[in-house]
């Protein structure tokens, strides 16, 4: 990375790393802190999930105030606008009022991520993305793992030091946006595909991205009300929050990197198998605090990697020039989940005790499984074209942080192999290379049950050469190109 490029980064990513902490932080504090007050874990739920519904509802409509007041001045007006909510949070305690507070942090919130991402990712072409999304998930998570540490650090200064020290943080990470050049990166408008064509497009996706929001906002609204009420007292909590968070930014990329040499589809099966199994194990084993920490590692690894592994696998079918606007639909799907999330599972919790989080958990891994095998029954899943990205859903145009150079390429290539016209209508398409296929995905590479079938499917079930050679050739209509027989007779599908 140059120290140009460096230098445009830097800023940006120090300003995340300092509101992290904070956001991190503060997921927990509200949820303990309303435990500790009394209240029900139904009114927990609906004060969790207002944060989530701001940020639902900041990812639609933030990037018409970015395009309106440029970048620095939206930084400084977000970041200005958490602190505030917070700072009166802790002058207020009242669930109706923290409601409305955390709703509008929510959208805040993701105001701040959409100006970092949208920055970081003008900062440099496609072929850097990938080393800046590094550099943004190490602050991240980073961030994530030191600010449920403060859940200790903090405990002994008062009530409302806490929610002073997560002001003071939203405050100083003005100051690394406002030291950058007046300089501000060209935003361009993206639709995002709506839900029809999504589930049209890669319903696996859809499904893995809704379920991976509902168990990511269950981690982090209801998992430190769990602790808590099991017995861990407020440092406990929060190392065990920071050992989950740590899972999920170091389990995440091996995850990734082993789904791009399998069948996606049977990978995701397996991310809702293991949830299941951690869930089961938490409820029906005696544990250590050592042994539940080890499994709340492996959870938000396994959680946190539902999400990027789905994306992964619905840009594998999708056109190269809809990769932008389905990885935005996706997030808004993701932000759905994690709305309705916390108010869904808090009376789940409130019939049936503190245990039942496990219970919802084990529930939704087990739905995920049945679905993903379904579909890997009605459409074997598509061999991997992209490469692995890790990826949080944070704002709209942070979706498009993984739509580089490979997963362009790798979206022509099967746009070549798959006559793509009919999934999304108003994108444009590259034609097959070898005819108009005969019959539906007769050109496109699989997983099935016996393994990798790839090109012309009817071929590739010959056992030696000789056999696919006795074949003759699928005769190509007028006006397509007939690549070199040697090819065509050997089975291959020419690449683009």
């Amino acid at each position: 990375m140059s120290p140009q490029l460096l230098a445009m980064a830097l800023p940006p990513v120090l300003g995340l790393f300092i509101l992290g902490i904070g956001n991190g932080f503060l997921s927990s504090l509200i949820t303990l802190r309303l435990d500790a007050a009394g209240e029900s874990p139904v009114v927990i739920g609906w004060v969790s999930g207002a944060y989530f519904i701001g940020l639902g509802l900041g990812a639609l409509f933030n990037d018409r105030l970015l395009l309106a007041i440029g970048h620095i001045r939206a930084y400084g007006s977000f970041a200005s606008l958490v602190a505030v909510t917070v700072l009166l949070q802790g002058l207020i305690l009242d669930p109706v009022a923290w409601f409305g507070l955390r709703l509008i942090g929510g959208w805040a919130t993701v105001g701040v991520f959409l100006v970092i991402e949208s920055w970081l990712l003008a900062s440099g072409d496609s072929g850097v993305r990938g080393r800046l999304l590094a550099l943004y998930m190490i602050a991240l998570y980073g961030s994530g793992v030191l600010g449920q540490l403060l859940l200790g650090i903090t405990q002994n200064l008062g009530e409302t030091a806490p929610f002073m020290v997560i002001g003071a943080l939203a405050s100083l990470s003005v100051l690394p946006m406002a030291m950058i050049p007046r300089v501000t990166p060209l935003l361009d408008k993206v639709e995002p595909l709506s839900p029809l064509r999504l589930m049209i497009l890669t319903p696996t996706g859809v499904v893995g991205a809704f379920g991976s929001g509902m168990l990511a906002a269950a981690v982090y609204a209801l998992m430190p009300l769990y602790l808590q009420r099991t017995g861990f007292d407020l440092a406990e909590v929060g190392q065990l929050m920071a050992v989950t968070v740590l899972g999920a930014m170091l389990l995440q990329y091996p995850v990734g990197r082993w789904s791009d040499r399998h069948d996606r589809q049977l990978v995701l099966i397996l991310i809702g198998l293991f949830c299941l199994a951690i869930s089961l194990a938490v409820l029906l084993l005696p544990l250590p605090s050592w042994g539940l920490a080890a499994l709340l590692f492996l959870l938000g690894g396994g959680v946190f990697s539902l999400y990027p592994v789905s994306v992964s696998h619905s840009a594998d079918r999708a056109p190269a020039g809809a990769l932008v606007p389905m990885s935005q639909g996706l997030l808004l799907i993701s932000a759905l989940g994690s709305s309705v999330s916390p108010p869904l599972v808090s009376p789940v919790m409130a019939a049936l005790g503190d245990t039942a989080l496990f219970m919802v958990f084990g529930a939704l891994g087990g739905t995920l499984v049945l679905f993903f095998a379904w579909r890997r029954l009605v459409r074997p899943a598509p061999v991997p074209v992209v490469p692995f990205s890790p990826a949080t859903p944070l704002s709209s145009v942070g979706a498009e942080f993984v739509v580089t150079d490979e997963w362009v390429a790798g979206a022509k290539e099967h746009e070549h192999m798959e006559d793509l016209s009919d999934v999304v209508p108003d994108v444009d398409v590259a034609e097959p290379m070898v005819g108009p296929p005969a019959e539906e995905g007769q050109y496109v590479a699989y997983f099935d049950e016996d393994g990798y079938h790839g090109g012309v499917l009817e071929v590739n079930h010959h056992e030696s050469d000789e056999d696919a050679a006795a074949i003759e050739p699928t005769p190509v209509e007028p006006g397509w190109e007939q690549e070199s027989s040697s090819a065509t007779e050997q089975g291959e599908v020419p690449k683009g």
